[in-house]
């Protein structure tokens, strides 16, 4: 076991413990002092191990950075022995290796007469001289978990794919101001017109940028091409797609759920870094009951607003923020971090604590919607400015767009002060 999950596993009993005193006592009833004493102790543990696990992190993440150790990562991690192997995963290697004159016999006729669901599926039929790919149905959940990682838009939002790119509608209405009445006898009735809206989803065109791969790593039986690929259109589309989805602007890029949503509370002066509990209260009531009620609703920050929210307390003196006690538990079960008894996603692209800075999202967040439009389609290049230097070319695409289909304020920001 890596010392990572040595360290997650440690927080994970601390964080059990903390969650277990928590839930003795009712919202309105006092903790006792001896375990508030307890709690507090346990809280103080559970923040020291973050310590430990983000210094562990951030060793990991620097490591990544460098573009030689990703390069090793990538290529470890894609290694696999040939006999294990899938025949999809063969003919892709092949194909890369030569392109479709270079897979077997059997496995072209398959393709070509469209016989072979997975390689149906995995190759296009409108190959241009250079080569094309269109990635399976599996190949596209997969690289949809991994861009989980770098943000969180993808795991609150909900999703969408259609089968092309046209710009699409979605009318609404806000009814909520309009009221019946009461009418007397053969009395007649008055009339009131209910107002229509339209929002609008468009996609982008989304490039991994362009990777040059040596004619060694290609033709390595030891190596699979399909995962290594995989790990750095992941990483490249993920981290743009996120950050467009959060504080994209809506002009020549999609509506981030920042930038639509509608303040719903400004912080209270002198809270430039910092929010308190009454401030958190009002974003909250600032989002009606009716979405409050809702599955999907939770908060969204940065991990840096985590930590200045950690050792908030309510009037009874009861933490605001519980540790969840599953390092990964919106994906494997257990409960995740909690703020005021909702759950918090991190999302590493909204702002950190500023003067002004929009830095708490809270809300119904699944009223955001990422269309993709059909699958993510990778090329293959083998024209002179990539053979002359032993290498062969590819380059991913992925249409994609979002925007927060939402008529009545379901999602609200919070605003540090200016002051």
């Amino acid at each position: 076991m890596s010392k990572l999950a040595q360290l997650r596993e440690i927080r994970n009993v601390k964080a059990k413990e903390a969650n277990d005193i928590n839930n003795k006592y009712a919202a309105d009833v006092r903790m006792p002092e001896a375990d508030a004493t307890r709690m507090d102790a346990v809280l103080a543990e559970v923040e020291a191990i973050d310590v430990d696990i983000a210094r562990e992190q951030r060793r990991a993440q620097l490591a990544a950075e460098d573009p030689k150790a990703q390069h090793e990562a990538l290529l470890n991690a894609a290694t696999k022995d040939p006999a294990k192997q899938t025949d999809e995963s063969k003919a892709l290697r092949a194909f890369m290796a030569g392109g479709i004159s270079n897979m077997a016999e059997a496995d072209r006729q398959r393709m070509l007469a469209r016989q072979t669901p997975d390689i149906r599926n995995a190759m296009s039929t409108t190959t241009t001289t250079e080569g094309g790919f269109t990635v399976a149905t599996e190949y596209q959940k997969s690289l949809e978990i991994a861009m989980k990682a770098y943000g969180g838009m993808r795991q609150v939002a909900s999703g969408i794919r259609t089968a092309s790119g046209a710009s699409m509608n979605f009318p609404a209405t806000d009814p909520t101001a309009e009221e019946g009445e009461i009418v007397g006898q053969n009395g007649p009735v008055s009339g009131l017109d209910t107002t229509f809206t339209n929002f609008s989803m468009d996609v982008w065109k989304y490039s991994s940028k362009k990777i040059a791969l040596p004619f060694e790593l290609v033709q390595d039986s030891f190596i699979d091409i399909e995962a290594y690929i995989q790990g750095l259109l992941a990483m490249r589309l993920g981290r743009i797609q996120n950050r467009h989805f959060t504080v994209g602007t809506g002009s020549g890029q999609p509506n981030g759920i920042v930038t639509a949503a509608a303040s719903g509370k400004v912080g209270t002066t002198g809270q430039t870094l910092t929010v308190i509990y009454d401030d958190l209260v009002d974003l909250e009531h600032s989002v009606d009951p009716a979405y409050r009620s809702m599955p999907g609703v939770g908060y969204m920050m940065a991990d840096s607003s985590v930590k200045v929210l950690r050792k908030i307390k309510d009037s009874q003196g009861r933490p605001i923020f519980v540790p969840g006690y599953e390092a990964n538990a919106m994906i494997n079960g257990g409960a995740p971090d909690r703020l005021m008894g909702r759950p918090i996603y991190i999302n590493q692209h909204m702002a950190a604590m500023a003067a002004n800075a929009k830095s708490i999202l809270f809300g119904q967040l699944s009223k955001y919607i990422i269309r993709d439009v059909m699958d993510l389609t990778l090329f293959r290049m083998t024209d002179s400015a990539f053979t002359l230097n032993g290498q062969i070319g590819f380059v991913a695409f992925m249409r994609a767009g979002g925007n927060l289909i939402d008529a009545g304020g379901a999602v609200k920001y919070y605003a540090n002060s200016a002051t």
